[in-house]
């Protein structure tokens, strides 16, 4: 597909979603499900979740139904083609005919691609990057029960890898999609999004926003998805502060759980932004976590952005709560990126990807232990900026951007994203 001219096509293309439950308690009707899809041996995919409970509480639930269950918990966070051929052994190994994940982007992401594997007789999941032409598209059922809000993985017919197999001094992670990649079933509990610490309650909801935002000023415009990416942001101003300073706010959690997946909804047809570009590219060359890429790389990507969505802006502005009668269209738009700021002020962003390195480093697979910050010293000086910003550019989202960019532009972006230098 030759997706440079992809802006210049009058039809637009309206991407399924899997049927999904809802609410408080839907985790409890994962047995049910799975035994109504099919399910006879499960391999039940996470990044371990250790000290919550959620794992063993959905093996109990499917056991319950007479199901078999094998785990898997070894998904890393931004999960490595390592991890798709792993989860794919334990599948095979246990004779397994389904799968249910259990967590957030990486958990999803991750099964996603190992189904993919699967129909395919066991075949690298690096053969199978960008819009794929599956040659069996009949893939082994899936459960994506989500513990957080903000990856919207659980909607989506898409998924993105690290490949290891990459030259180390340019990782690459690489996005692929399929209408046959959406998972059978997704199932939102915010019950389940209680033990979720609240900094990556934070960086989860800045995924949200970038998900919204993404979909609605993407050049595609996809007019269908404009509607549920501004009730998402709505849903996250109201809801993500709340989630953060309470983890136990039933209204704040079930809030930022819709907001999560009309999120997940616009983006699924209607494409991103160069936020993503940036937080995957950075993602691939220090383990960052996705959300938190995405919130650190908001403000410099609207604040580019600007001139060329000014209207749209003006209209995220309302969304984030800004009154916006007495100004200019331009006024308000800027009000958008004061408004983003002040949020993230708020809730704890960092202020750029060097200042991470005093932070703690926890391992985001142990999410009942801390929070997950990276896994390596951030450098940030023109070298690193540079190879970033060619990863960065040659993202799918950096195709759906408002402002064209060049390699120039792009390392300024990531440039003010890595140190706050403009």
């Amino acid at each position: 597909m030759d997706v440079s001219r992809l802006h210049i096509f009058p039809i637009k293309n309206f991407h399924p979603m899997p049927g999904a439950l809802l609410g408080p308690g839907a985790h409890e009707m994962v047995g049910a499900s799975a035994v109504e899809l099919g399910f006879q041996r499960t391999l039940l995919m996470s990044t371990g979740l250790r000290g919550t409970g959620i794992v063993e509480e959905i093996r109990a639930q499917l056991e319950g139904v007479g199901i078999e269950v094998s785990v898997f918990d070894q998904v890393q966070s931004n999960p490595k083609d390592t991890d798709v051929m792993a989860a794919y052994a334990a599948y095979r190994s246990a004779g397994c005919d389904s799968f249910v994940s259990v967590g957030g982007g990486s958990s999803h992401d991750c099964t996603k691609a190992t189904r993919v594997v699967a129909a395919h007789d066991g075949r690298l999941i690096t053969d199978f990057k960008g819009p794929l032409v599956l040659e069996n598209s009949v893939l082994p059922p899936h459960i994506a029960v989500s513990t957080t809000a903000g990856t919207g993985s659980e909607t989506s017919f898409a998924f993105v890898i690290t490949d290891t197999t990459s030259d180390p001094d340019k990782p690459h992670k690489f996005a692929s999609f399929a209408h046959a990649v959406a998972p059978s079933l997704a199932i939102d509990d915010p019950v389940l999004f209680y033990e979720l610490p609240s900094d990556l309650t934070a960086y989860c909801g800045f995924d949200v926003l970038a998900h919204a935002v993404g979909a609605y000023v993407s050049i595609l415009d996809m007019v269908p998805s404009h509607g549920p990416a501004l009730q998402a942001v709505e849903l996250l101003t109201a809801h993500l502060r709340t989630a953060v300073g309470n983890g136990y706010d039933a209204i704040a959690r079930e809030g930022m759980m819709y907001a999560q997946y009309i999120a997940g909804q616009a983006f699924n047809s209607a494409g991103l932004d160069a936020v993503h570009s940036i937080s995957h590219a950075t993602s691939a060359h220090y383990d960052t976590h996705h959300g938190l890429g995405n919130a650190i790389a908001t403000i410099p990507v609207w604040e580019a952005n600007l001139p060329f969505a000014y209207k749209k802006f003006a209209r995220v502005a309302q969304a984030m709560g800004v009154d916006t009668s007495a100004m200019s269209e331009v006024q308000a738009a800027e009000a958008a990126v004061d408004a983003a700021r002040r949020l993230a002020d708020d809730v704890g962003i960092p202020a750029n990807f060097t200042s991470l390195n005093a932070l703690p480093r926890y391992s985001k697979s142990r999410i009942g232990e801390g929070a997950y910050s990276h896994a390596a010293t951030i450098v940030g000086d023109d070298a690193d900026c540079a190879r970033i910003a060619v990863h960065a550019l040659g993202d799918v989202c950096t195709v759906t951007n408002p402002k064209a960019l060049t390699i120039e532009t792009m390392t300024d972006l990531v440039r003010a994203s890595m140190t706050g230098a403009r």
